[in-house]
């Protein structure tokens, strides 16, 4: 009778014993940890920090870069009509000295309410821009916001103070668009 190769017991146990040799050298072996090298070099140490401080400061430059470009993009909103508003002043300016010429014909009282009526709509839009008038007259000069153009006298007000507007002058919210031309009191 023969034996059959996969019954016979000494020689299955080779098979197994060869196989198992031949996986465990087919699978790679995990590296030790050297006890000596688990402590990081000095220089090692020192660059991570170095990066470590580098990707800080990105980081931080990025912010600021993003607030800045936030905060130039808002103030460039807020101020893009200045242009425009800046030259629609000198049609105002005409507007006004037409219209306080007219004032003076009794004729014309219908077309004068007509025009002082534009003239508020007008003044109106300019206040919802954005742009604000500087009242002047009676006010201490301040070179910040009045042109002086000349001086006069006039006892009732104290020195240096706006006796006359000749020009009005216009801010749009804390930039000044326009000053106002003045004469300013100076007393003898």
């Amino acid at each position: 009778m023969k034996k059959n190769p996969t019954t016979d017991p000494a020689k299955n146990q080779e098979t197994t014993t060869s196989k198992e040799a031949a996986a465990e050298q087919a699978v790679p072996q995990a590296p030790q940890p050297d006890p000596v090298a688990s402590e990081p070099e000095p220089n090692l140490q020192a660059e991570v920090e170095r990066y470590r401080d580098q990707a800080l400061r990105a980081a931080a430059d990025l912010e600021n870069y993003r607030k800045r470009m936030i905060r130039e993009k808002e103030e460039a909103i807020r101020f893009a009509n200045a242009g425009l508003l800046e030259k629609l002043l000198p049609i105002l300016d005409n507007f006004e000295l037409g219209l306080d010429a007219a004032r003076n014909d009794t004729a014309a009282k219908g077309i004068v309410d007509g025009f002082a009526m534009v003239h508020r709509q007008l003044g109106d839009f300019l206040v919802s821009s954005g742009l604000q008038p500087i009242d002047a007259v009676g006010q201490p000069f301040d070179p910040k916001f009045h042109e002086a153009l000349g001086h006069e006298t006039d006892a009732a007000y104290a020195e240096g103070v706006v006796l006359r507007q000749l020009r009005r002058g216009y801010r749009l919210s804390d930039r000044l668009v326009r000053p106002s031309s003045v004469i300013v009191n100076k007393l003898a």
